[in-house]
C-alpha cells in the first residue's frame, strides 16, 4: 500500500493533482480545500496518501496532514459513504466543524452537503460520535455549530449560494461571534 507521495506537481486539476517522482505519475484525488492549499504545476509537494483498492482500479486519495486522512478514514468506514463522498464531506468544512457536527448529533448540518440525506447523516452521527465525542466540548460545540448554521443562513438570505458562503466561512475565524463571522464573510465574498 501506498501511504505518502513526495514528488513534483505534474497537473492539477479542479478534481485531482498528477505527482511525478521517479519518473512515474500518479493520479490522486484530493479536495477542493486541499487543491487551493497545494502550490503550483513544477513545485515540491508532500501527501499522506489513503490506497483505494477496488475489483478494477486502484485509487489514490491525498491530505495535506495526517488528521485529514485519519477522518476521511473514519468516513469511509461508515457504511454508505465511499471515498468521492468522504473526499466531498471533507471539501465543505473545516474537520473541527465536521467533528462538531457530529459531535452535537447536528444531523440537518451535514443535510446540507449534496448527496448526504436525512438517514446517511443519522447513520455518520452514529457510527462517529463515540469516536470523536471526546474532543467535542458539548456546550461550546453545540452553540458554536448553531452560530454557524446563523451566518449561512444569513448569507444565503442576502443572495449567496450555498457553496459561496461554506467557502466564506471556512476563511472566517473560529473564535469570532456570529456578527462578527458574518462581517468577515461578506468582506470575504466582496473582495471576488
Amino acid at each position: 500500500m501506498i501511504g505518502s507521495i513526495r514528488g513534483k506537481i505534474g497537473l492539477k486539476t479542479e478534481k485531482f493533482i498528477l505527482v511525478e517522482t521517479g519518473g512515474v505519475g500518479y493520479k490522486i484525488s484530493i479536495s477542493p480545500d486541499t487543491l487551493s492549499k497545494t502550490s503550483k504545476i513544477g513545485d515540491e509537494i508532500f501527501l499522506f496518501i489513503h490506497t483505494h483498492v477496488r475489483e478494477d482500479a486502484l485509487d489514490l486519495y491525498g491530505f495535506l496532514n495526517l488528521r485529514e486522512l485519519e477522518f476521511f478514514e473514519m468516513l469511509i468506514n461508515v457504511s454508505g459513504i465511499g471515498p468521492k463522498g468522504a473526499l466531498t464531506i471533507l471539501g465543505i468544512a473545516s474537520i473541527e466543524t465536521l467533528e462538531r457536527a457530529i459531535g452535537t448529533g447536528d444531523t440537518s448540518y451535514l443535510t446540507k452537503i449534496s448527496g448526504i440525506g436525512k438517514k446517511t447523516a443519522e447513520k455518520i452521527v452514529i457510527e462517529l460520535r463515540d469516536k470523536i465525542s471526546e474532543k467535542i466540548k458539548d456546550e461550546k460545540g453545540g452553540a458554536s455549530m448553531q452560530g454557524e448554521l446563523d451566518v449561512l443562513e444569513a448569507l444565503k438570505s442576502l443572495g449567496y449560494s450555498q457553496n459561496e458562503a461554506r467557502e466564506a466561512l471556512k476563511k472566517c475565524s473560529p473564535d469570532s461571534n456570529t456578527n462578527t463571522k458574518i462581517r468577515e464573510a461578506l468582506k470575504i465574498l466582496g473582495g471576488k
